[in-house]
């Protein structure tokens, strides 16, 4: 497949239907010209999308299919999951909102596996009450990582600012006995790879945060730093990877420094979401990074507050979609390069030479 040329098919699953999501979702794909760059396949119901479509008065026409196999370039497709129509409550969790947040995951996620859709970005869910109908995980990530058997990566983004964390949604009384050295050099082998694979950067310089006050003070404030983050860092470094600090986390998001790096690791999710969602401002981007399917979302949350009022700003669902897209292209890239370097070592060494050996060099 040439990306080039690929019309790239961006799921889409609806979230909680009482939240802001069709809203946004509906917003991201008013512009009539939309489907030039992408194939929408959306998984959820043509009736409830109708009823809030003329909430928000948007003229948007779906191509409802039965399976997202059967999604047509040039339209916005419906997966039509439920045909019956659905009781709206804006701005309060039901248990029929939540069971169509959760089926139109599970058939989004089902779509990637089998090849029907290429990337996948997800709306809003209400966790708490997904959980409550026995949705084992406590977010999207786990979710995923249940799905396709490979631990995740929790990674936010825009263009300038990149933060990923290493430990995710636990209490935070729980994170200091979540941290190894082990634990850190796997995901920043994960990071460095995503930014090389995913990003098109090529020698990534990674910063990591300390877990205490002032990165631990030299010991006065916490060992975290000296005995499992430094050494981390030491072994990464020595092996080529491009990894610094510990940084104390309270004075690192300062433009000048963090634009020195092109991401940051985070120890736990507060310390690194809460200034990325202050400087990232409606355009980050939620990113599962370290997985073999492509996955993003908005960097917020059901916004009950506002659903219904037609004041939710789609900017993050619509940087979720393209970045999605950005990451889809890079990668497949990144693999039909690596793929095309593969093939002459490969010759060379059926052939009995090994081409990185000087040419008076013994085997």
């Amino acid at each position: 497949m040439n990306p080039k040329n690929h019309t790239v098919r961006v799921g889409i699953s609806i979230g909680d239907f009482n939240g802001i999501g069709p809203e946004i979702i509906m917003k991201s794909l008013a512009d009539k010209t939309i489907t030039d760059f992408f194939t929408p396949v959306i998984f959820g119901s043509g009736k409830l999308f109708t009823y809030q479509k003329n909430i928000f008065k948007l003229n948007l026409n779906f191509n409802y299919i039965n399976d997202a196999s059967q999604a047509h370039a040039g339209k916005l497709n419906m997966v039509n999951l439920v045909k019956e129509n659905s009781t709206v409550e804006l701005g309060t969790p039901t248990e029929e909102s939540t069971k169509m947040a959760i089926d139109s995951l599970e058939a989004a996620t089902e779509a990637l596996l089998k090849g029907e859709i290429d990337v996948l970005v997800t709306a809003p869910i209400n966790k708490d009450e997904m959980v409550k109908m026995g949705f084992k995980h406590a977010g999207h990530t786990g979710y995923f990582e249940e799905k396709f058997n490979k631990k995740g990566l929790m990674f936010l983004v825009t263009d300038d600012l990149k933060v990923a964390v290493l430990t995710h949604h636990i209490p935070l009384s729980q994170v200091a006995e979540n941290i190894s050295k082990e634990k850190i050099k796997k995901q920043i082998r994960i990071l460095n790879q995503t930014l090389i694979e995913d990003f098109n950067i090529v020698r990534p310089k990674i910063a990591v945060l300390g877990l205490n006050p002032h990165s631990g003070d030299g010991g006065v404030i916490g060992n975290e730093e000296i005995e499992i983050i430094s050494p981390a860092i030491k072994e990464l470094s020595d092996n080529g990877i491009m990894t610094f600090g510990p940084f104390p986390a309270d004075s690192f998001f300062q433009p000048e420094k963090y634009r020195n790096f092109d991401a940051v690791l985070a120890m736990y999710h507060d310390q690194g979401l809460a200034p990325f969602k202050t400087l990232a401002y409606e355009e980050g981007v939620n990113y599962t990074a370290g997985l073999p399917f492509i996955r993003t979302s908005p960097d917020h949350g059901t916004a009950y507050d506002i659903a219904g009022k037609n004041i939710a700003d789609p900017q993050s669902f619509t940087e979720a979609i393209f970045t999605a897209i950005k990451i889809f292209k890079h990668r497949s890239e990144y693999n039909d390069l690596m793929n095309n370097r593969l093939q002459p070592r490969k010759m060379a060494v059926d052939n009995g030479i090994d081409e990185d050996l000087p040419e008076d060099s013994e085997a």
